[in-house]
């Protein structure tokens, strides 16, 4: 018992860790290029090593299957390793800044400097990617971390505590495990920057939390993200990528996956009839069979979904799948069509295996339809006509916009990953993680030269002549005044 006691992390536990990682910060070891460098290189050989411990977590946390597990998580998640190691160097180097004919002569800078002590909230869904994905954008950054992984992907949450002891600094990185009082502990405290993963109430939370000490924060949230398909598309190949962006990524439980469907009425019978067909190719005829799709992730998922569809006026909507296995946490592809937008399923994030598909008129009244809604976090749009895709870009709010697929732009990492209102605040991937974590630092270098009387008291309405002469941005006033003349 008096061992059990001690392994309570609380306030105090909590304040310790800070006060220990500040210590380690503020001995300048994390802002080493060198001490950067080996973190990220122990990241890419814990994932080396320890890829099939990482795959057997994911599939008893959610069922994943391998491939969909090794693309979402391992693939991408030494993806944004290696961009941070190759790209290092250069991130961290000052970028030259102008100056203005005010300061001449002078030279001027932005300095990226680590932000300190970092606290990293992930969610469950894709429980190694976005747990070591942010970390190494924060060490990158030269930051300690404390990385906190969801509760409800236990068997992660416990090899990330594991690895991460085993393959980094201990004395700047970081894992506290636990659930809702182990989180609130961890708010309590002042740190330098928080990043959060997870549902738009917890955010509200957070925010909450961070603004008690000015905290800044990242919020990494989601939204009825809706794809849009005009009847001028290639529809097998629309369909397809479609599915992948839903049920093949976790089975619909992602915060980028397509929430609904938007499409022409008299083109939805033809788009129905190939999205039965492209189901059946990839989970077969009984998809609750299929060892190609995730399962949902814990018992109140499964209710939460199901009172989704048991809701009056949704039930007689199905058209597609419906069944389900509370045993096994399993609900089939389902789709629905024409859903009253008054009804819990269009109002809030699905995050599931279900995709209603509601139909307009007018390709082009689906954005009223679509901004009448919250900002997603990401927007598609499956069409071959070039002014309906400048259209949509122009007109559509979202995180990011993908046009003729779903999901894949959070793989480039050139392009920023985040959401706008209520999807999110912030963003990362590639240098982006890195700026997430980093102050810019204005630096302006002058020396004793080029002295100017003009700024000093007394003033003197000949002073104020040169000063407006100076603001002019005239350069032969400017010349003539400061050789003692007026072009006057």
């Amino acid at each position: 018992m008096a061992d059990e006691e001690k392994k309570v992390f609380d306030i105090e536990s909590a304040a310790s860790l800070v006060k220990e990682l500040r210590g380690s910060f503020n001995s300048g070891k994390t802002k080493s290029y060198e001490w950067r460098i080996t973190q990220l290189k122990g990241i890419g050989k814990m994932i080396a090593e320890r890829e099939k411990e990482i795959l057997e977590a994911l599939r008893e946390d959610l069922s994943k299957p391998e491939v969909e597990a090794f693309m979402s998580e391992i693939s991408m998640t030494k993806g944004s390793c290696k961009t941070a190691l190759k790209e290092l160097s250069r991130w961290m180097k000052p970028e030259k800044a102008k100056t203005s004919i005010a300061t001449y002569p002078s030279s001027a800078e932005i300095v990226s400097e680590p932000l300190g002590v970092v606290l990293v909230i992930s969610p469950w869904n894709f429980p190694f990617l976005l747990s070591v994905d942010p970390v190494i954008g924060a060490i990158a950054a030269g930051n300690a971390v404390v990385l906190k992984p969801s509760e409800i992907a236990p068997a992660t949450s416990r090899l990330l505590s594991k690895l991460l002891e085993e393959y980094l600094d201990n004395s700047s990185i970081r894992v506290v495990e636990g659930a809702v009082p182990e989180t609130t502990a961890l708010l309590e405290q002042k740190w330098d920057k928080i990043f959060y993963t997870g549902s738009p109430r917890v955010g509200r939370i957070i925010m909450a939390a961070a603004a008690k000490h000015l905290t800044p924060i990242t919020l990494e949230l989601g939204g009825k993200c809706p794809a849009v398909v005009d009847s001028n598309v290639n529809l097998k190949v629309a369909v397809r990528r479609i599915i992948a962006g839903k049920w093949a990524c976790n089975d619909g439980q992602a915060c980028v996956a397509p929430d609904y469907i938007i499409t022409k009425k008299d083109f939805a019978p033809k788009l129905i009839d190939v999205m039965r067909h492209e189901l059946e190719e990839f989970f077969g005829k009984n998809p609750m069979e299929s060892e190609d799709m995730s399962r949902i992730v814990s018992l109140q998922h499964f209710k939460r979904l199901t009172k989704l569809l048991d809701e009056d006026n949704v039930s007689d909507k199905i058209i597609i799948g419906g069944q389900r296995d509370e045993n096994r946490l399993k609900i089939a592809p389902t789709i629905l069509l024409d859903v009253p937008e008054d009804t819990e399923i269009m109002r809030e994030e699905i995050f599931g295996p279900l995709l209603p598909i509601l139909t307009v008129e007018k390709i082009e009244e689906s954005f009223d339809m679509i901004n009448s809604k919250p900002k997603p976090l990401a927007a598609y749009l499956f069409s071959e006509n070039k002014q309906l895709h400048k259209d949509f870009v122009n007109n559509i709010s979202a995180g990011g916009m993908l046009i003729n697929d779903t999901i894949l732009h959070l793989t480039v990492s050139s392009l920023p990953f985040g959401g706008v209102g209520e999807s999110g605040t912030g963003s990362y991937h590639g240098k982006f993680s890195f700026d997430t974590f980093s102050h810019k630092k204005a630096v302006l270098y002058r020396g004793f030269a080029g002295e100017s009387s003009a700024r000093y008291p007394p003033y003197t309405p000949g002073k104020l002549k040169l000063l407006k002469t100076l603001n002019s941005g005239n350069i032969l006033s400017i010349l003539l005044a400061l050789l003692g003349f007026s072009k006057d």
